[in-house]
């Protein structure tokens, strides 16, 4: 038997395992809607960035709640969370299954519920179904229903809780972190462009380390005298003042004889 419910009712659950499907139909100016799942300890947020299970992160760690790939069935369009909820850790405490619009406001989708199916059984009724509808309009994102312990079973309750600033404000509310540009918003938003190496100026190569060295002179430095002796000649002396020239050696010197040097007496 099928639970049609209203907005804030409450059913429980004897399934271990539930699927949640977002269903709407399509349309040329209806935006496109994604399903996403929160989980939350007792003090109703989120343990870590990875309790958001959304359309970059497909998946929990744990693998006991997951995004299931979008179909188009005869009744419309379908977007699929499902949860094992026998399985899930004491410390999660609530599933929030939410819906978010890329690119329009929830005014422009049409007839929006979700239904909860038990997902050991193929094929079978929905165990609830509530059609969710947008209270201003302006909401871009939507809580449209929470998975909630009540001592050791589960219940479903029928939320519609609208946010007018998307996926975005809605996660941030619950704990998530999220960084600038990271794409968590519905819109969709293309990768940026790997950034592109200059060549260097045709003047100056790559340095090896350190700072980049300066550009080579116009005119080359005089080269330099080597260390020790004798000096090659020079325009300017190596080092000190200007050395006078040496005078020419006498032909006729001759060096004395060598001897001892010391006579032991």
């Amino acid at each position: 038997m099928t639970h049609a419910m209203l907005k804030g009712s409450n059913v429980p659950l004897e399934a271990p395992a539930v699927r949640a499907v977002l269903r709407w139909s399509p349309g040329a100016d209806v935006p496109d809607v994604d399903a996403s799942a929160l989980l939350l300890a007792a003090d109703g947020r989120v343990r870590s960035d990875e309790d958001f299970v959304f359309y970059n992160q497909p998946r929990h760690p744990s693998g006991l709640v997951r995004r299931l790939p979008k179909k188009r069935v005869a009744e419309g369009l379908t977007d699929t969370v499902e949860a094992d909820l026998a399985a899930l850790d004491r410390s999660v405490d609530r599933v929030l299954i939410t819906a978010s619009s890329d690119g329009a406001t929830f005014r422009a989708v049409r007839d929006l519920r979700i239904l909860l199916f038990d997902a050991a059984v193929s094929g079978a009724e929905p165990v609830a179904l509530f059609d969710v509808k947008p209270e201003t309009g302006e909401e871009t994102a939507i809580i449209c229903g929470e998975l909630y312990r009540r001592g050791d079973g589960w219940k479903f309750r029928a939320v519609g809780q609208g946010y007018p600033t998307g996926l975005v404000g809605l996660a941030t509310e619950y704990g998530i972190s999220v960084d600038d540009g990271e794409g968590t918003d519905s819109a969709r938003s293309a990768p940026s462009a790997p950034s592109v190496p200059q060549p260097l100026p045709q003047h100056a190569a790559a340095p090896s380390y350190g700072y980049p060295h300066p550009a080579p002179p116009a005119q080359p430095p005089p080269a330099q005298p080597s260390y020790g002796y004798p000096q090659p000649a020079s325009p300017q002396p190596a080092y000190g003042y200007p050395q006078p020239a040496a005078p020419a050696p006498d032909p006729t010197f001759v060096l004395p004889p060598m001897g001892p040097q010391f006579i032991r007496q």
